[in-house]
């Protein structure tokens, strides 16, 4: 597979007003619903088959260590058995068979690495990662899907941002639950 049939989208779930999660790094705001009478439905044949599009996640060491509590709390690991890069330098428990540990540059780790092997790669968390994305230039869609919860202060969705980043909106779902999902595709 070529570099240019990949697609590096980057995914995060945030508050309307654009943290991912509390300064001390809790998501338990994400559990916010609301009821929006003509939203869509998310029919989990939907999402399992979407999710069976995705061939590969990168995240950052403090998202993945959100989703080891997860799986201590019973949720379960939410990526399958698809494989998940983790940039850290610090050692961590392996949660699955199917995660990595990156200690190295992240254009390299996407385009020499990522780019050849797998077709459909999202960066799926830390505000440092998703902004490290844009800067350097590796993302091609960004999708965004707010809850229904402002939550006043906490870890921006792009952490450290040093320039703007133009986007083309292609997609804009509602969903029952209150949720608006955003796709762009990201200007280059």
């Amino acid at each position: 597979m070529s570099a240019s049939a990949s697609c590096v989208t980057i995914h995060m779930a945030a508050s309307l007003d654009g943290f991912i999660a509390r300064r001390d790094g809790s998501v338990d705001w994400m559990e916010t619903a609301d009821l929006y009478e003509a939203g869509d439905t998310m029919d989990p044949a939907y999402v399992a088959e979407f999710l069976k599009s995705i061939d590969c996640y990168v995240m950052g060491s403090k998202t993945y260590e959100t989703a080891l509590k997860f799986v201590a709390s019973g949720a379960g690991w939410a990526y399958g058995d698809k494989p998940t890069f983790v940039l850290t330098r610090r050692e961590l428990p392996r949660a699955q068979d199917s995660v990595e540990f990156y200690a190295g540059d992240l254009a390299q780790l996407i385009n020499e690495h990522l780019k050849p092997k797998y077709r459909s790669i999202w960066v799926v968390g830390g505000g440092a990662v998703s902004g490290e994305c844009l800067r350097l230039g590796l993302a091609d869609e960004v999708r965004y899907s707010i809850l229904p919860v402002v939550i006043g202060d906490g870890v921006p969705f792009f952490a450290g941002l040093d320039r703007d980043v133009a986007l083309h909106l292609v997609e804009v779902k509602a969903y029952r639950s209150g949720m608006v999902a955003l796709c762009h595709e990201v200007k280059k």
